[in-house]
């Protein structure tokens, strides 16, 4: 166990070896586009483990926490020789999670948790216009600011700058999309998910990071144009349909498959889905170069697949900032998509799976 400090402790996972996919060329003909309408049943099973006689130990597990058009969480079951297992939530966000309370007498303590959930692939049809309709109060509470998502100040400039003679919501999206993919990069040695700093990445202009950074910073800029938005915390499942290694999980290991996704609301299309962070992803790192361009055959096809879509290969926990986690004496967390536990000492590092003695697997079933 290890006692971290709470910029590290924000930090998730995004790195997990993947098996063998199609080959790169393979990828470069396909057209990559999500096609919702075919919905797939998944298992995720959690399974933590903490040191005998360390003393009183809380340990907090993540569950799909989201029910929408793409994603339906079913149910979950859990097994645990802990003195107490229950479910709960943060109280504020609706991020659930289950809460395991060991009292350090056990002789192996463990909890383990299985979430039954069903996904689906999401693209936006632009052709076509809808009378998209939220309560005022949830789409105001979209345009917040977050203690590392700040909406004044650099933030705020730079959304104007960017947004400067856009005319619609849909516009001001685009905008801050292009340029997200355009200006950002995906930085392979930050650590985890990176943290989501978005003032501190702006004004010190190091705009590299991973999905926690980049994601977060396009949802900021948006939020701080008008434009309601949200960061939706997951995990990759399962490989990608598309032959994009880099956009995969491996069921058999996915400890290290955290990666959060965004969302934008636009008053003719509703909810509508983001990943700019995801074709950065694929910029930096599906071929041996580094791909700046998104005219790219590799990158092109990701790039407007994924303004309004994506893969149903992953799932959504929550889209949860400034987490609270109940009976914890730690601070809050920027961001809740992974196991975290804590005891006398302090805090298990979740970015260390190894050290911390937690895995993460799925499964895909038959419905």
């Amino acid at each position: 166990m290890l006692s971290v400090s709470r910029r590290d402790f924000l930090k998730a996972s995004c790195v997990t070896a993947l098996p063998t996919l199609p080959a790169l060329a393979h990828a470069q003909e396909r057209s990559f586009k999500p096609q919702p309408g075919q919905w797939r049943t998944f298992e995720f099973t959690t399974r933590a483990e903490v040191a005998a006689g360390k003393g009183a130990t809380r340990v907090w597990l993540p569950i799909p926490s989201i029910n929408t058009d793409y994603q339906q969480s079913l149910e979950n079951t859990w097994k645990s020789n802990a003195a107490k297992a229950e479910l709960t939530s943060d109280g504020q966000q609706g991020a659930k999670m289950l809460m395991a309370v060991f009292n350090g007498t056990e002789g192996t303590p463990y909890v383990e948790l299985t979430s039954r959930i069903r996904t689906q692939s999401r693209s936006t049809d632009w052709s076509r216009a809808v009378d998209a309709r939220e309560d005022p109060q949830v789409l105001k509470s979209w345009t917040r600011a977050t203690e590392l998502m700040p909406t004044d100040g650099i933030v705020r400039k730079t959304a104007l700058e960017i947004t400067q003679g856009a005319a619609t919501d849909l516009d001001k999206t685009r905008k801050i999309y292009d340029w997200i993919v355009t200006n950002t990069h995906r930085e392979p040695k930050v650590r985890g998910c990176g943290v989501g700093d978005i003032a501190a990445m702006l004004e010190t202009g190091n705009l590299g990071g991973k999905c926690g950074d980049i994601n977060a910073l396009f949802v900021g800029l948006c939020r701080s144009a008008g434009v309601p938005a949200r960061d939706v915390y997951g995990i990759r499942l399962v490989p990608s349909a598309f032959g994009y290694k880099e956009l995969s999980g491996n069921p058999a290991n996915l400890a290290r498959a955290q990666h959060c996704r965004a969302e934008v609301f636009l008053a003719k299309y509703g909810w509508v889905a983001m990943d700019p962070a995801d074709v950065g992803k694929v910029m930096r790192l599906e071929t041996p170069e580094w791909l700046k361009t998104t005219e790219h055959p590799v990158v092109a096809p990701v790039n407007r697949a994924l303004f309004g879509g994506w893969e149903g290969n992953w799932l959504a926990f929550n889209t949860a900032h400034d987490v609270v986690l109940p009976g914890s004496k730690g601070p809050k967390l920027g961001f809740f998509m992974y196991p975290n536990a804590e005891n006398a000492e302090g805090r298990f590092d979740s970015l260390e799976p190894d050290q911390f003695k937690y895995t993460i697997t799925a499964r895909e079933i038959q419905a």
